[in-house]
């Protein structure tokens, strides 16, 4: 298609690997929750579609119980291994962080991943379990399961529990971030502590509407030839934030690529920002947060 030669920017990560700006998920719409043993053969061949478009950011995890068709679509996608970008993350196994990364790599049909993270911080009330949790995620990087070891779900008081006793700090926070909900104390964390920020839901002041945002974008993409949901994707990684995102339709994959071929100035980013502070939305973990909290 079109967009073939559009290559994706990367994001040096602090441990020195480079990241691909724009990632193709397999949670939330592909969600699997039967028997992950019967394959989803629409799923695998989504995954191919976006590897041949030139998706080479995969991101997965244990939870979402879809790494038997990441590993499939990887197999049959014919695209060396070291040319892929593979994410997965623990989550329920977190007692066993080995044998939860040993068993996602057998699901997987790899050696190793790019990157593995802790799924969501709630698995203990206290800042020993992380801790434990975290020496756990530097023994399977030293021992060669993944490259690189992160967090997802982390709010400040978790990280600074984390750094208290790391070795090997967390290369990125994958979080729920979009202009409806912007984090900015979180990302000002990040950014002291040099953990990139990876966002999943980017696309949700498209897709959540109405909102104050609307018109700006709808405006943005006219001027750029794109659509609202590029605007979106754009927004994040103007700002150095991984965007997350998935399609089942291989038009829309192709299109999302084209995030990579523009950018939008820092004016117009700034404006997105403060329009987007008149609304509040949050579209994951709400039980875990008050109606109005926005860390």
């Amino acid at each position: 298609m079109a967009n073939l030669n559009i290559r994706i920017p990367k994001l040096k990560l602090s441990d020195g690997a480079a990241v691909p700006l724009l990632a193709y998920g397999t949670g939330t719409a592909w969600y699997k929750r039967g028997d992950e043993s019967q394959i989803d053969r629409d799923l695998v061949e989504s995954i191919k579609i976006a590897i041949k478009l030139g998706y080479t950011h995969l991101d997965g995890a244990e939870v979402y119980k879809t790494e038997p068709e990441l590993g499939l679509a990887i197999k049959e996608s014919g695209v060396k291994r070291e040319d892929l970008y593979v994410v997965t993350k623990v989550l329920p196994n977190i007692k066993d962080i080995e044998g939860a990364l040993r068993n996602s790599l057998k699901k997987l049909q790899l050696d190793y991943v790019d990157l593995y993270l802790i799924h969501a911080p709630w698995f203990t009330d206290d800042d020993a379990g992380l801790q434990k949790a975290w020496a756990d995620m530097e023994a399977v990087k030293a021992a060669g399961l993944t490259k690189s070891i992160g967090v997802s779900n982390y709010l400040v008081p978790h990280l600074e529990a984390t750094l208290k006793t790391a070795t090997s700090p967390p290369v990125i926070n994958q979080i729920e971030f979009h202009p409806y909900l912007q984090r900015s104390e979180l990302l000002a964390f990040h950014k002291t502590h040099n953990i990139a920020t990876a966002a999943y839901g980017p696309l949700t002041a498209v897709t959540k509407g109405p909102g104050p945002l609307d018109g700006m974008l709808a405006a943005l993409a006219k001027k750029y030839a794109v659509s609202e949901a590029e605007i979106s994707l754009r927004w994040a990684m103007d700002q150095d934030v991984i965007a997350v995102t998935t399609s089942s339709k291989e038009q829309r994959l192709s299109d999302y690529l084209r995030a990579g071929a523009f950018k939008l100035n820092p004016e117009e980013i700034r404006e997105i920002n403060r329009v987007g502070q008149e609304k509040h939305f949050r579209g994951f973990w709400q039980a875990k947060f008050a109606a109005d909290d926005r860390t």
